[in-house]
Parts: structure tokens; sequence; C-alpha cells
């Protein structure tokens, strides 16, 4: 087996014009290549007059040595995930939250032997999805089983991008886990895998079933609510559903879990601020994005994503994150009388808009005092005034981009519709957001339309508030990955380690390797 790289595809290929680049690319007669499989596919649309896949592929041929030398081939290697040691403690760990963090914290353990028990305050994906689709009809909140708690964790209802910054080898098996879970097998190639939510409920839950297999528990509907310290160790927790007793805690609470974090500032463990963004979502219509992006080769691409950054007029940074190509805006609040929003795309990527999160950084010098929940607080506001703004209903404040830059409410919505339910109240989010946040939008609308040319459309449409992209804290974690309380160990993106669903499920498998 060698591997062949930088390998040429025009869009529309098949098997049989794959095996031909295969063979060019080094210098080998067809006949010669018996096998190959995708390693990774990315698209080149820098020129939109020539749009093409570079891929690389394994292959099989005969007599393979003859090309080991060959320009393009280098050596082929095949990922082995070692596994840590056997669970030798005769108490049973606990994970408390089901989010990829606490999910692959959770899956680790239990190869590990440990048959680990997950606490989850929210509902299980099958009943959580009927919750969810309740409120986006209604307006009718569930403060503890929503877009940000239960089994799948916030991620569940996003694009379910699976790339990330980190280059842990660790990302190789969250892949083949999530395939093993029903998850489709281009993820384990493509340069930028995503399975939507669609996708995302059936491996969830996949994975909660081969963890009771092998010996875990899952117990839903189960609110930690205190957490049993004596002689700074970790002895149990309280829950709505009775005590538990453990010497192992993993916190994989994510990044919504407020009461949590005032609990941890209440036990004196140390925590503190990082920073966070936020902003509004954009949508713009999918096929001008498309276009945007691939030119005239848009109609045989896929739904096209988009990147980007930039710096604003007072040089604080201001980014897109969590792009959903065909996708909608979501209700994503947890607690009452607030509005937050979210995006999410299924599998297909096949909806009329495409978005992304709009988001100015914020720092954490950037709120006066000592309080380490200050960036918590700065959240809360504004997912208040967006409640209040648009009605107390849990619509959504939603302006046309043309109004936002003339700094009127919006009257009508025109060739973009917002796609958010429980619907909108066409409102003027200058209002709502403090100055500098809504300047640094407005440069980066301006900004981001030098590169992808529909982005500053006046009928494209903003809906606030994205609040949720991070958490706001970070609880303290030495070099074995515990707090100061002996076998309490953060996790996850609620515990200021990750950013994402990839990211997060890595920091759980490490977690999960190292705990005792």
């Amino acid at each position: 087996m060698i591997r062949v790289n930088n390998v040429k595809l025009k869009p529309g290929y098949d098997r049989e014009y794959v095996l031909e680049a295969i063979a060019r690319q080094i210098k080998a007669p067809v006949g010669d290549i018996e096998s190959f499989s995708e390693v990774k596919l990315s698209v080149d649309a820098r020129n939109k007059k020539d749009v093409f896949y570079v891929a690389v592929f394994d292959v099989s041929l005969k007599d393979e040595r003859r090309y080991y030398s060959r320009e393009h081939v280098s050596k082929y290697e095949k990922y082995e995930y070692e596994y840590p040691n056997p669970w030798r403690s005769e108490h049973r760990p606990i994970v408390v939250g089901s989010g990829p963090a606490g999910l692959f914290a959770a899956l680790i353990l239990a190869y590990r032997g440990a048959n680990p028990i997950v606490i989850e305050r929210g509902e299980c994906v099958e009943n959580r999805m009927n919750t969810v689709q309740t409120f986006w009809k209604t307006g009718m909140l569930n403060p503890e089983s929503n877009v940000q708690f239960g089994e799948g964790g916030a991620g569940t209802f996003s694009d379910g991008k699976l790339n990330t910054g980190t280059k842990d080898t660790r990302q190789r098996k969250v892949l083949e886990e999530m395939v093993s879970a029903g998850a489709p097998k281009e993820i384990l190639y493509k340069a930028k895998p995503h399975v939507g939510t669609d996708m995302l409920c059936i491996m969830v839950a996949n994975i909660r079933k081969k963890i009771i297999q092998m010996g875990g528990e899952f117990i839903f509907n189960c609110r930690m609510d205190d957490i049993i310290i004596r002689n700074n160790e970790v002895c149990g927790i309280k829950t709505t559903k009775g005590d538990f007793e453990t010497k192992t805690l993993i916190l994989a609470i994510g990044h919504s879990a407020r009461d949590t974090f005032k609990l941890i500032q209440k036990l004196n463990i140390p925590i503190e601020r990082k920073p966070f963004s936020v902003g509004a979502r954009i949508e713009h219509k999918r096929e001008d994005i498309n276009y945007a992006q691939y030119g005239d080769f848009a109609p045989i691409m896929e739904a096209a994503d988009y990147k980007c950054n930039i710096k604003d007029r007072n040089g604080r940074g201001v980014y897109t994150f969590c792009m959903c190509p065909g996708g909608y805006v979501v209700a994503s609040a947890s607690e009452e009388e607030g509005v937050v929003t979210n995006g999410m795309s299924n599998f297909a990527r096949n909806g009329q808009n495409s978005n992304s999160a709009l988001l100015v950084s914020l720092y954490p010098d950037d709120f006066e005092g000592e309080d380490p929940l200050a960036g918590m607080h700065f959240q809360r506001k504004l997912e208040k005034g967006a409640f209040y703004q648009a009605g107390a209903d849990y619509k959504a404040p939603c302006q046309k981009v043309g109004d936002f830059f003339m700094g009127k409410r919006t009257a009508q919505f025109d060739s973009v519709t917002p796609t958010y339910e429980p619907g909108v109240t066409p409102s003027d989010l200058n209002r709502l957001l403090p100055l500098f946040i809504a300047d640094g939008l407005k440069d980066a609308i301006e900004g981001f339309a030098r590169k992808i040319k529909c982005f500053n459309h006046p009928d494209a449409v903003l809906t606030g508030v994205e609040t949720r992209s991070s958490s706001p804290i970070r609880i303290i974690r030495n070099e074995s990955f515990s707090s100061i309380v002996k076998g309490l160990y953060p996790c996850g993106e609620g515990a200021g380690y990750a950013g994402g669903i990839m990211s997060a499920a890595v920091d759980g498998i490490k977690i999960g390797e190292v705990c005792e």
C-alpha cells in the first residue's frame, strides 16, 4: 500500500476518472491499481473559473515497490489508537454531562472496564428532539432539556462540523467511533467533515448504547445540584434523583451550565474569566453563497461554506463561526426570559438559506470588577434584552443588513426570509447591541463582502443574539487534568478547554485516559 498525494479531480468525477487520475499522478498503468481508498478530499475554489478537488488516496498496486520513490508518493500509515490501562479502582467514575466531551470520556472509561455512570440533566436524544421541536413551534421552553441541555450537548443542534485546529491524533479515534455509530464514512477523509443534526441524533444514541453494552449507565432528567467534598477530595454528588458516591468526577457540563458555574464558585474551586464572543446570526440565500464561492460551478457542487475574520475599527477580532450551509437559525434558549440564537443544518444541507454566527471578540478585561462570572452576566443581559425587544415570547429580533447600516427598524423582509422559529420580530439591533459590537459587525460585513460578494447584500438578515459560542469561564486544572480538588476533572467546552464537537470529544478522550 502506498499513499498518493495531490491528485486533482474535476467536479462530478466517478470511479473510472479517479483510477485514471491516480495512474497519471504516479505514472502507472491503470491495470496496476488493485484498489484505492480516500484519505483526504478538499475543494480548491481560488479560481472560480477552474474549481476542482484535491485528494489523497491510499493505493494498492501490483509490485508497488516500483513506485516508492516516485513523485507524489509517500509512506502508507495506518492509525492505531493505543488504549489506556484497565480501570483498577473499585469505585465507578461519574461523568456529568453527555455532550461530546462527556460521551467520549465515558466511552473510553467503558473500554477501560470502569462501568461509568453518566448523569444528564436533560433528556435522551430521542425525547429531547421532541421537546426542542415543541419549543420551536410553540415557544414553550423546558429549562432542563433544550438546545443547550440534553444528550449530545449543544452540538447536536448545529451543522455538526468535525474539523478543528487541533493536531491531536485522537481526532481519528473520534471519527472512527462516529462512523461505527452510524455517521457516513466520508467524514474519515473529507477536509471539512460534517454530519448534521439528523445524523448526529442517530450517532449519539448508538454511542450511548455501546457504552451501556460495556457496563456503563445513563441517568437522564437528573441535574447535579452539589458536589460532596471532604478533605479536598471528591466523595460524591447530590442530584435531583438522590446522592451518588464516587472518587472520580468528570465535569463535562457544557458552556451553558450557569447554575453549575455558580456552584463551582461557591465551592471555591478556582475558575477564571476567558475570552468569548457575542453577536448575531447572518443569513443569505444559499444559491447566492454558492455562486459567490464557486462561480459557474455552483450548480454541480455541494452547498458552499466560508470562514472569515477581520480586525474592526477598534482592533477587535470579528469572525464567522459555526457556518451552516443550507441550514437554519434556531431558538437556543436555556433560561426563561432570554433569546439565544444558534445555527444548524441537516446532513443534506439543502435549506433555502445559509447562515453563520457573526461574532465580536470579548476579553477578560472588558468587564469591571473581579467577578469571574462577569462574562456570564453580560451574556444574560443581552439575552434578556433580545427577549423583551422581540415581544417577550421567544421570538427573536431580526433586521435586514441594509436597515442595520441605516439604523432603522426593518418593516418587512424581502428576498431573504428568516428561518428562525418560533418566529422573528422586525427590529433594530443597533438599539440592542452595545455600540462597539454593532460597529464591529458592520466593519466585518463590509470587509467580508470583499471576499464573498453577496455578504453585504441589503436583503440579508441578522437575527440576534448569538451569545453561547463558547464558555465565558475556565475551570482551572493542572497538567494531570485535575482541579485542585482530588478526583475532580474539568472537561470539554464548558470547562473552557474546547471549542466545538471535535475538540470537546478529544478532550473527553484525554480525561477518560488519565482519570483514576
